[in-house]
């Protein structure tokens, strides 16, 4: 690959912010790539918040983003779900982004797909079997990612990849994975940009999702030790960043 860095995706939850708070240099490093001109978008496997609603958070951080600059997995799902034809879903997501799944029919009985995102405390027993049986029913079992963990102020939590497995072994399937690290999600980013895969970097927080899926797609890699970053996990992933960052605030050594 050359040198040559001349667009970035970012992810956002750990890269930019925490929570609710903004990480040092995030805003001055948009906008100094605002008045540089150098192409850029967002990449998230954020499901608890509508695509429009994540614009408002990030402009309340004072983040120069705007909606068409997003490409997020609750509307990567939905256009894989039009795509197949698959108009008749469960949703096991959290209720903010429903708004992101126009077109998409809610069913409680035979759903041709169950689509798994965020939904927090809303996990139990009862769900998993109603899930199960809509799996053994011939539905297909679609996730807007498979993380493992994410992070919040208070430290790491499991993420939904662990149920995404679960329910793959019992109902003994495999689920499509339509946000990251799928390639077909950092092609829609990639497609967006207009840019060849080899001239634009991610910049991300998880070595697994954002790191591991971008190399996997033909890009380079960042990353930032903020957010989920943990010097043993990256270690035992086997994965080799491109650059390795202490923040998004020097995101310069990518460009410079």
């Amino acid at each position: 690959m050359g040198d040559r860095v001349d667009g970035l995706l970012f992810d956002l939850d750990g890269v930019f912010y925490v929570g609710d708070q903004l990480i040092p240099g995030s805003v001055e490093v948009l906008r100094n790539l605002r008045a540089r001109g150098i192409p850029h978008r967002f990449i998230t496997n954020t499901t608890t918040r509508s695509a429009a609603a994540l614009r408002d958070k990030l402009e309340s951080f004072g983040l120069p983003v705007t909606v068409q600059q997003l490409i997020t997995a609750p509307v990567a799902t939905r256009d894989y779900l039009r795509r197949e034809g698959l108009t008749r879903c469960y949703l096991a997501v959290a209720p903010e982004v429903l708004e992101d799944f126009a077109g998409i029919q809610q069913v409680t009985t035979r759903p041709e797909a169950v689509v798994i995102g965020d939904i927090g405390e809303a996990w139990n027993y009862a769900l998993l079997d109603r899930l199960f049986n809509f799996l053994l029913e011939g539905a297909r079992l679609v996730a807007m990612h498979r993380n493992r963990y994410w992070q919040t102020e208070a430290g790491l939590h499991v993420d939904i990849g662990c149920f995404v497995a679960g329910l793959e072994y019992v109902a003994a399937t495999e689920a499509v994975v339509t946000g990251k690290p799928s390639p077909a999600f950092f092609a829609t980013a990639l497609a967006s940009l207009g840019i060849p895969a080899d001239r634009v970097a991610v910049v991300g927080d998880d070595v697994l999702s954002d790191v591991g899926g971008a190399q996997q797609a033909g890009l380079r890699a960042a990353l930032v030790k903020t957010g989920k970053y943990r010097a043993d996990l990256v270690s035992r992933s086997g994965i080799r960043p491109d650059w390795t960052l202490d923040s998004i605030a020097d995101l310069g050594l990518l460009l410079d």
